[in-house]
């Protein structure tokens, strides 16, 4: 038996990955740098530790994306405007994450000090460039939290398309073991 027998399905790993991200994604939403210093360095450390693994996971999903192509279909109730939609939505999400990978990549290039995620992976030389460091910033979060709004989206879309149309959008996405309270 070779290796390949034993590696999940391209769709199987793609479920991983969404269902890993999820719970990251909301984490930095609801939470900042800001919020978990005063709980010491350990803490900070923790969160960048998350980062790192939120932002590998995200361009994991990006590079499958780019090798391979969009994995999600609309699937065949969905009609008008919202087939097109179904698929716009998702490449924004993939690519909004890719995104907010670059910027967090400007922070470091932009920041007057070395910035590490996790605590040992540099994230890019520091130039020391206050002003765009600045906007970078600013962008970043704006673009992560307008993310926000689109995940949501995305969810409510799901779900209204599982109980609404009955066309099981929430089975095709959840592990199986959660299939019968659904």
């Amino acid at each position: 038996m070779t290796l390949r027998h034993h590696l999940p399905t391209r769709r199987a790993a793609l479920k991983w990955l969404h269902w890993l991200i999820v719970p990251l994604f909301i984490w930095f939403l609801l939470v900042q740098p800001k919020d978990v210093t005063p709980f010491g360095p350990a803490a900070f450390q923790a969160h960048s530790v998350l980062a790192l693994i939120f932002v590998s996971l995200s361009m994991m999903w990006f590079a499958d994306l780019m090798r391979r192509g969009l994995a999600s279909r609309p699937g065949p109730k969905l009609r008008g405007i919202l087939r097109p939609l179904h698929r716009i939505m998702h490449l924004t999400l993939i690519w909004g994450l890719f995104f907010v990978a670059l910027t967090g990549f400007l922070l470091g290039l932009s920041s007057a000090v070395l910035l590490k995620a996790g605590g040992v992976l540099p994230i890019a030389p520091p130039m020391g460039w206050p002003r765009l460091n600045h906007l970078v910033g600013q962008v970043h979060i704006i673009e992560f939290y307008a993310l926000g709004v689109v995940a949501g989206a995305h969810a409510a879309f799901h779900i209204w398309r599982h109980y609404k149309l009955q066309d099981n959008a929430l089975r095709i996405m959840v592990p199986k073991g959660l299939h019968k309270h659904l």
